[in-house]
């Protein structure tokens, strides 16, 4: 298991579209995914209403869960995933 902490960049946080992306990242990796906000419940990141849900915005800390072989590949692209300003391309 694989665990990392990481700030939103998307400059409107984790609406629709950020959301849809990651959640597919999430979905492909085929491996089992949460994120969770603060001190929240973990929900499943392959979920779009999941993300959704959290209601994360630009600057908030999420935490990311990555269980399976290649836990730290697929940790490292969600990351880059949500370090990265969505929003502004």
């Amino acid at each position: 298991m694989a665990t990392r902490t990481v700030t939103i960049a998307s400059s409107h946080g984790l609406h629709a579209r950020p959301a849809k992306l990651f959640s597919e990242a999430a979905k492909n990796s085929g491996l089992a995914v949460t994120i969770a906000k603060g001190d929240g419940a973990p929900v499943n990141a392959a979920s779009i209403l999941g993300v959704i849900s959290l209601g994360a915005n630009t600057g908030d800390e999420v935490t990311l869960t990555v269980e399976g072989d290649g836990a730290d590949g697929v940790l490292d692209q969600l990351t880059t995933m949500l370090e990265t300003d969505t929003d502004a391309e």
